[in-house]
């Protein structure tokens, strides 16, 4: 059973105004900070399906708008701009959430912008980040220096990832996520893509892939 999700409006330093979904179940035990990839905004179908299924997990969840998608434009916000949103949310949601154990992270680009603003100043009460196919880079251009920052990330980190991600090659994530050290996990959809998309010939349906990565991210939550 999901919830209904709420609309909120976020105050956001030296920006405009962004809207906001609070979606919260009864007898939640964890609460998501959860922000948008840099194609699609929180409204998009794999958002939405991600915020219903961490609800039904015990999970509130607050989705957020960056301010160049709430304006309607396909060029992201700066990371000043962007990690500006991300405190603003977080706020939100410690507001709203009203004591319960606080975690952020996104899709790709969102959850790479929370990781940036906790790396530049810890987010007041965050507990732990949950990355949603961290884009570690390009598609085609191998690299790790998007991974850079995540060494001053001091608290725990969760990233959930597709085995055939263009945007994060294993070859390279393994060992990122491997020296970061205790507060560091990894959770593998074997098959799925950026989007958690796996080919009809693996038998597995993308709703069935994207359950799989709320179990876990769920219960991380509710145990760190």
């Amino acid at each position: 059973m999901t919830t209904t999700a709420q609309s909120v409006t976020i105050a956001i330093e030296g920006a405009e105004p962004v809207s906001g979904l609070w979606q919260a179940p009864a007898g939640a035990k964890a609460c998501l900070v959860l922000a948008h990839g840099a194609g699609a905004g929180m409204t998009h179908k794999a958002m939405a399906a991600t915020a219903d299924g961490l609800a039904g997990r015990g999970v509130a969840v607050l989705r957020y708008q960056f301010p160049y998608m709430e304006k309607g434009s396909k060029r992201p916000d700066s990371p000043a701009v962007a990690h500006a949103a991300v405190r603003a949310a977080v706020a939100e949601a410690d507001r709203l959430s009203a004591g319960l154990p606080l975690f952020a992270g996104g899709r790709s680009f969102g959850g790479r912008m929370t990781s940036q603003a906790q790396a530049q100043s810890p987010l007041p009460g965050v507990r732990g980040l949950v990355f949603f196919a961290f884009p570690l880079h390009p598609a085609g251009k191998p690299g790790t220096d998007r991974a850079d920052h995540l060494a001053d990330v001091a608290v725990p980190m969760l990233f959930l990832q597709g085995t055939n991600d263009a945007l994060a090659g294993l070859d390279l994530l393994r060992p990122v996520v491997g020296g970061l050290g205790e507060r560091a996990g990894l959770v593998l959809a074997e098959g799925a893509d950026h989007s958690f998309h796996v080919p009809a010939k693996s038998g597995r349906k993308d709703a069935d892939v994207l359950a799989e990565l709320l179990d876990a991210a769920a219960a991380w939550m509710t145990r760190t």
